[in-house]
């Protein structure tokens, strides 16, 4: 059994390393799709509990995942119960290229060209990810890979 947690910055590449994990049996969560309440007019985070709950189920459900996201507050939910942590810290300008280079994303925008009207607000979301300090930040990032207890890596380049 092998639980994995993939977590770093916006387009570092947490959901092409979870495809990749996923064709060794692992079950993906993108926390993308459990994080955030869609049926708002503008979508806003769900409570925390709420996700959590969901975040339960799918653990409950699986023997073997990988988890990933930016969601350093959900991560530390199921960290204990992780046997990997995989910290993608690439540097900003990386994550701002993959951000360019990112195929459409069927599962978080209704057409290419949806995705593609967001990619000034997300690219300057990734440059601002060494000076926040919410959930999302390097910061608190870093403090979740270095409590994790279990197998630990920290990729900061593309591979």
């Amino acid at each position: 059994m092998r639980k994995v947690i993939i977590f770093g910055n916006s387009s570092s590449g947490k959901s092409t390393l979870a495809k990749q994990l996923c064709k060794e049996g692992l079950v993906h969560l993108d926390l993308d799709t459990i994080a955030w309440d869609n049926t708002c007019p503008m979508p806003e985070r769900r409570a925390l509990a709420e996700s959590a709950v969901i975040l339960e189920q799918f653990t409950e459900s699986h023997q073997s995942w990988v988890i990933e996201g930016c969601y350093a507050d959900l991560l530390a939910l199921v960290a204990e119960s992780a046997s990997d942590a995989i910290f993608m810290d690439l540097s900003v300008e990386q994550c701002i290229q993959n951000a360019m280079r990112r195929p459409w994303e069927p599962h978080k925008y209704a057409s290419k060209q949806a995705q593609d009207e967001n990619l000034a607000m997300l690219i300057q979301w990734i440059a601002q990810y060494p000076e926040r300090s919410d959930a999302f930040s390097y910061l608190s990032h870093k403090v979740l890979y270095d409590n994790f207890k279990g197998t630990k890596t920290r990729i900061q380049v593309n591979s």
